[in-house]
């Protein structure tokens, strides 16, 4: 096995950024205090834990008080659809029996929804068009008298496609339905103010841009009605019980701002590699095909098609030949289905399973893509050679 010197696989994950983890420190040692205690070292991390809501709830444009702190986007996507779901199993049930979900959310979404099916709950699955785009006259087909929620990712992390957030929150609040959307891919990349993009139920996670793993949030608008699922000490206002993580939520606070500080800068320069990526594969390797909006997506995203290989066996050489990349969502990996994602824009269960996801970050160099393209290239050649020959 050799060392990895080309990362593109920033979708799945990104290192802690040094700045970030310099903030962080402190609170492991010499701030560790519990921020419950009123005693001086509590409330010195306390100050801490106020520090970092206070930071996150400015870039988001939202109060304080609007912010759960969370273990990461998995908790939140479940938090805002089971929470949101049962408290109108609770108090509304002839107005909150339906919720409405994209076939390309992540798996916390669409098994958070599905695990309410057996409790009685309709889920309504819209499909993306070709480009992978939901369009918001799908899902305003798709609402009910009873549907209680719509949730909708703000940029899709397989393909990178952006989503008509906006547009999707409009339809459904003339009709009184909350709506969620799942922005861990978007975060860093595209603008987060809730109230520009008019949602009630935000979804974040800090290792997305370069912040620490295993801490993220939810943002739930003021008078959001909502089923606290974790019980305990009365932390995070009765609404999250458990000793709160201060370091790394420190860390998703400084991530943050610095994400958002650099991301005009980040996104320039990123979009202009993503771009010599793409058009060198496309140029390159016979057959190739992009998947997902040509413009309307991430900086950093290239997810592309090659047909006659096989995903894992790509990825597998990629790997012995330095390059970390990806065939979807980090989570889905050892699963030998097709892409949920690829199949729902159309994709045949074959073409799906060879697909390349290749996602930049910050520190991706000129001269890494030039060696991606011609390394991918070469390999896809040979992988489709293998493929081809008679067995012996």
């Amino acid at each position: 096995m050799v060392d990895t010197d080309i990362y593109l696989d920033h979708a799945a994950t990104t290192p802690v950024d040094p700045r970030v983890l310099d903030v962080m420190l402190p609170f492991f040692s010499e701030r560790f205090g519990n921020p419950s205690s009123i005693y001086t070292r509590g409330q010195d991390a306390r100050a801490g834990l106020d520090w970092a809501r206070e930071t996150l709830a400015a870039l988001l444009g939202c109060q304080p008080r609007e912010l759960v702190m969370t273990s990461g986007a998995t908790e939140s996507n479940n938090l805002a659809i089971k929470g949101v779901a049962w408290w109108h199993r609770f108090n509304r049930p002839e107005h909150g029996n339906h919720i409405v979900v994209s076939a390309i959310e992540h798996h916390a979404v669409l098994h958070a929804a599905e695990a309410l099916i057996p409790h009685g709950f309709e889920i309504s699955i819209v499909q993306p068009d070709s480009d992978g785009i939901v369009r918001p006259e799908n899902i305003e087909r798709a609402l009910r008298p009873d549907t209680c929620l719509v949730s909708v990712m703000y940029a899709n992390n397989e393909v990178g496609t952006i989503q008509p957030i906006r547009e999707i929150a409009d339809l459904a609040h003339q009709r009184g339905i909350i709506v969620h959307t799942d922005a861990v891919q978007a975060a860093g990349s595209l603008p987060l103010n809730v109230n520009d993009l008019g949602v009630d139920l935000l979804s974040l996670s800090a290792h997305k841009f370069y912040g620490p793993k295993g801490v993220g949030l939810l943002y739930v608008r003021r008078r959001t009605p909502i089923e606290w699922q974790q019980h305990g000490g009365g932390q995070e206002g009765g609404r999250r019980g458990g000793t709160e993580n201060v370091p790394l939520l420190v860390g998703m606070a400084a991530a943050l701002a610095l994400a958002v500080d650099e991301q005009a800068e980040r996104n320039a320069r990123m979009s202009q590699l993503r771009d010599r990526l793409i058009d060198g594969l496309l140029e390159r390797v016979p057959d190739a095909r992009l998947n997902g909006h040509p413009e309307q997506r991430l900086p950093n995203n290239v997810n592309l098609s090659f047909p006659g290989v096989e995903g894992e066996t790509l990825l597998l050489s990629l790997d012995m030949l330095g390059i970390a990349a990806s065939s979807g969502s980090a989570c889905s990996t050892g699963s030998t289905e097709p892409s949920h994602v690829l199949t729902a824009l159309g994709l045949t269960p074959e073409t799906a399973r060879g697909s390349l996801r290749l996602t930049l970050g910050k520190d991706t160099t000129e001269e890494q893509i030039d060696r991606t393209i011609q390394i991918v290239s070469e390999t896809v050649e040979r992988v489709r050679q293998m493929a081809e020959a008679p067995a012996s």
